[in-house]
């Protein structure tokens, strides 16, 4: 029953590939089915936040794979954006030194792999573009130098840093979800003149780098000299939710962790993991993750980026469905937290089982199960994961700055932290 479900699943995966008639927008997307394993992050450490210093050395890596194999002609741009992520009503000559698109000339070929494709890589800022403000950029790849032809959208920031963030993670004053639940108190301590906050600062929270989990503020609870304090009681909490699941196949060649069999054919490697049960009741169970991230890796091979193989990965979840109104989504960092077909899984009502197959290339991968509640239209992993303060997450704040006067807001202040470490600048 279960290769039947496999198989199924495969086929419905496997369609032909094909351009579609799409517009940008201005998220973390892909726009064809044949681009794969998006990486975007800060050079200096792999899959980090993709955060850089404005007139540094620190570069944005972005890469794909193009499961179609060959050379195309892909090209790109970047656009600044607004903080909650509308294009800024400003010229290009506002923000980039340089031209204001480039064809990407970095791309190698896939060796020793059953399923063959091309790997395609961009760093910036680079001779051709030079980002000069702050602020949020998305960047745009599309076919043949035309921008009616989308393959890629992906957000990220260049910080002028001119504030300083310091936050805490803490129990939430409401008693009721002190175990649930975690707040985030903040001061943003600056020393430029900001004549109204209300309307100057903006300061955006993210949860393990999350968009659906962005709470925006734009009132801080006390304002003192040269200091923004944000503890609101009602204001930044969020669920602790629970330790991210994982599963390792960075060999083929044994079954490591999570991993229940692996087979193959001629077209195809299926990895099927062990079966998923809810976890939202029952004592927290601590174990390490790596807060919803996941890593590129190939021990069979030498290069991770070339001769790592990609795999039809089965998940299937042990549950029933919470609401009647609803869909189950395989979710983590891998896919931008996306909801969307790829990683939906199918309910069969009558085993009380989700399944989906999801096409992932060989690596480390944190993931965690969604439910999209149709009637309340929010997204939950309380009914699958739990939810606990023991959690250890990654949270992200971002501070922007509107100048009276300018047309666009600034990105002046940013720190990541854990329930361990900050990371601030």
């Amino acid at each position: 029953m279960q290769k039947l479900i496999v198989i199924l699943l495969f086929f419905i995966s496997s369609l032909a590939f094909a351009q579609t008639n799409q517009t940008f927008s201005n998220e973390n997307k892909t726009y064809l089915p044949n681009i794969k394993t998006v990486l975007c992050y800060n050079s200096s450490k792999e899959q980090s936040i993709p955060v850089i210093m404005l007139n540094s050395a620190e570069k944005i890596i972005l890469s794909f794979d193009d499961l179609l194999g060959g050379t195309k002609n892909y090209w790109y741009t970047i656009e600044h954006c607004t903080s909650d992520w509308q294009t800024s009503r400003i010229s290009t000559t506002d923000y980039l030194d340089g031209f204001n698109d480039d064809r990407i000339i970095d791309y190698r070929y896939s060796s020793n792999t059953t399923r063959k494709y091309t790997h395609y890589q961009i760093s910036l800022p680079n001779m051709q573009i030079q980002p000069k403000i702050g602020g949020n950029y998305i960047l745009k790849v599309y076919l043949d130098s035309d921008k009616n032809k989308p393959v890629i959208s992906q957000r990220f920031y260049i910080l002028d840093s001119q504030v300083a963030v310091a936050a805490e993670i803490t129990n939430p004053l409401q008693v009721s979800d002190r175990n649930a639940r975690q707040k985030i108190n903040f001061n943003i301590n600056y020393s430029m003149s900001i004549a109204n906050p209300y309307q100057e600062i903006k300061a955006i929270v993210m949860q393990n780098f999350d968009p659906n989990t962005a709470i925006v503020n734009t009132r801080p609870a006390f304002i003192k000299p040269n200091q923004l304090v944000y503890n609101d009681i009602n204001t930044n909490d969020f669920f602790g939710n629970n330790e991210f699941r994982k599963f390792d196949t960075r060999s083929l060649r044994y079954k490591a962790g999570n991993v229940k069999d692996i087979y193959r054919d001629n077209q195809s490697v299926n990895v099927m993991l062990f079966q998923d049960a809810p976890r939202n009741t029952g004592a927290f169970g601590n174990q390490f993750d790596e807060n919803g991230n996941f890593f590129i890796r190939n021990t069979d091979g030498r290069d991770d980026q070339t001769e790592a193989e990609y795999t039809d990965i089965l998940f299937t979840l042990n549950a029933t469905a919470p609401t009647a109104n609803g869909e189950a989504y395989v979710v983590g960092r891998f896919n931008n937290y996306t909801l969307n077909k790829e990683n939906q899984l199918i309910y069969d009502a009558g085993r009380k089982q989700f399944y989906a197959n999801i096409l992932l290339k060989q690596g480390l991968y944190d993931y965690e199960y969604a439910w999209v509640n149709r009637d309340t239209k929010t997204v939950e992993t309380q009914p699958f994961e739990g939810a606990f303060f023991q959690t250890e997450n990654s949270y992200q704040i971002f501070v922007y700055y509107h100048r009276p006067g300018a047309r666009w807001e600034t990105l002046v202040g940013y720190t990541n932290m854990t329930n361990k470490i900050s990371e601030g600048r």
